[in-house]
């Protein structure tokens, strides 16, 4: 009996202690109506259901009443006389409504169902919340200094229910507070009269080169929701470790380009004033970190440097590569050589690459450089070369004029279509250009472009009787003449066709050799007719030739081959 009036009063506080534990909780926010259900929402199941209750627990443990609500009236009693006097209020659904919630409501309130003989109590426990302020940062460091512990700044989240936690991030990393290179101390002060918190987190910060650029931002983590400052960056002081030259422009450079030297430390902040080695001369800009070169040449080709006054030693280097071409063409402006000769072209460049060549005459493409062994009258025109190396272009042109004295090369006739005229065509070459005369008078005179020395005039005659024409060529260096025998188109036997001189000359021999032939055949089988005749007379009449029988034989046996 005596142990188990001992354990009695153990099981009853481990009942309480539970029951403590399964206290629902609702939690309010800050300066804002707090609503704390009774029953979960489950009072409109109680039919018969007299009145509802609240109060709640007081800091010294004893309870306070807040209010009474009949279930036959609309308006609830406002029991509470403290604080809650003016803030309390119940819901249709019979919750407690706290108005301007502040931390001092964070206790445990109770409601009291009372129906028939039955009496229930549902208690629960609020807690109250309250987002921090917005985040800043104190104390910002104007520059970081390369390799030196400096203090960034402190960050501030302020008026808090509960405390904010702080962290660092950069470049949205959170920094790692165990890395010996940073530092991060945070503290936590609670207001007084508020009962609000406020967490402050400093942070001291070793940077380097790398984090030129870098984003820094703190974090504020909280049950209301996690906040976040602006990124920050900011300006890292190191020395300069590298020292490079650039050649501008980047492109190809020729000659008369101005030529811009820029001289960069890799130093921040970064140097202003540089020495520039041009050749061999020693020239300090001050202020400014380019020296131009202008109009250079070809001479300005090779090495620059530049450096630091401070530290001749640390110096960039860059090279200068000034594009050139030189072009000279022997023969150069008009040049005159007669048919047959030889003509030399000489091309002498110096280029400081190997160029683009391309010859062109009268504007026409050449597929190399034209040779002339031997010159004929095609030779003659405008002859362009045309040399190009890095963007510099150069051209040397001639022209080639091909003179000789007149020669005709043919001399032709022909019938019209209607047989009544003929066309008499001359064609000649030579340079300058011959003029063309004939030994009579004609009609729709005609002549071609003189090209390549050639022309060729061609004149209508009507000839009523066989005719000798000439043509005559001649020009400032001579003269030729050819004749033609033109018949008359009364006594044309050939409608159409290409008549010359020799061609007549020709058909006459022709004729003449026919003649001949047709003439000796018919001699030839007149002879032999009556030699047939005779020797056939001689065996009828038997008659006998002086002669041996040898003789007579062969005789016999020649009249039967002519027989055959």
């Amino acid at each position: 009996m005596g142990s188990s009036s001992y354990l009695l009063p153990v099981l009853i506080a481990a009942v309480m202690f539970l029951q403590a534990r399964c206290i629902p909780t609702v939690i309010g926010l800050y300066g804002e109506t707090i609503e704390v259900p009774c029953n979960n929402g489950v009072v409109e199941a109680i039919h018969d259901l007299i009145f509802t209750k609240w109060k709640y627990e007081k800091s010294d443990g004893t309870a306070g009443d807040l209010l009474v609500k009949q279930a036959h009236k609309e308006e609830a009693t406002i029991q509470a006389t403290d604080r809650f006097r003016d803030r309390v209020s119940i819901s249709a659904n019979y919750s407690l409504l706290i108005a301007d919630g502040t931390l001092a409501d964070q206790t445990i309130f109770t409601c009291m169902l009372v129906w028939g003989s039955n009496v229930k109590e549902y208690p629960v426990e609020v807690i109250v919340h309250k987002r921090p302020s917005p985040l800043f940062i104190k104390d910002r460091a104007n520059q970081l200094e390369n390799g030196q512990l400096t203090t960034l700044g402190e960050c501030y989240a302020t008026d808090a229910n509960p405390a904010a936690m702080l962290s660092w991030k950069k470049n949205g990393l959170q920094l790692d507070t165990s890395d010996p290179s940073i530092t991060i101390t945070s503290k936590v002060v609670k207001e007084p009269t508020t009962g609000l918190s406020t967490t402050s987190s400093l942070l001291q910060y070793t940077a380097g080169k790398e984090d030129v650029g870098a984003q820094f931002t703190c974090l504020a983590v909280h049950e209301t929701g996690n906040l976040e400052t602006t990124p920050e960056i900011f300006t890292i002081h190191y020395p300069t470790e590298v020292v490079t030259l650039q050649v501008l422009p980047k492109g190809t450079i020729k000659e008369g380009d101005d030529v811009t030297l820029r001289c960069h430390a890799d130093g921040n902040p970064p140097p202003t004033s540089f020495i520039f080695f041009i050749k061999e001369d020693r020239v300090p800009v001050v202020g400014n970190d380019t020296y131009v070169l202008r109009s250079v040449t070809r001479d300005s080709t090779g090495s620059y440097r530049c450096s630091l006054p401070e530290d001749e030693k640390m110096q960039g280097f860059g090279n200068l590569l000034v594009n050139f071409l030189d072009l000279s063409l022997s023969p150069s402006g008009t040049v005159l050589k007669n048919v047959g000769d030889t003509l030399v072209v000489d091309v002498q460049k110096n280029a400081s690459g190997v160029p683009q060549v391309s010859w062109t005459k009268n504007n026409g493409k050449l597929d190399a450089q034209p040779d002339f062994k031997q010159l004929t009258y095609g030779h003659a025109g405008l002859y362009v070369l045309e040399m190009s190396v890095a963007g510099i272009k150069r051209i040397a042109s001639f022209s080639l004029d091909v003179q000789g004295k007149p020669k005709i090369n043919y001399l032709t006739e022909q019938l019209s279509a209607d047989g009544k005229t003929k066309v008499l065509s001359c064609q000649a070459e030579g340079s300058p250009e011959p003029s063309v005369q004939w030994s009579i008078n004609g009609t729709n005179e005609k002549s071609t472009p003189h090209a390549n020395g050639m022309v060729v005039h061609s004149i209508t005659v009507e000839p009523r009787k066989n005719l000798t024409v000439v043509c005559t060529v001649s020009n400032s260096l001579g003269e030729d003449s050819m004749a033609i025998l033109v018949a008359s188109v009364i006594m044309e036997s050939v409608p159409e066709g290409e008549r010359s001189s020799g061609n007549d000359q020709a058909k006459l021999i022709v004729g003449i050799v026919v003649g001949l032939i047709l003439a000796a055949a018919i001699v030839g089988l007149i002879y032999w007719l009556y030699m047939k005749n005779s020797r056939q007379g001689s065996w009828k009449t038997r008659e006998k030739e002086m002669g041996t029988s040898e003789e007579e034989k062969k005789l016999e046996e020649n009249n039967h081959k002519a027989d055959v």
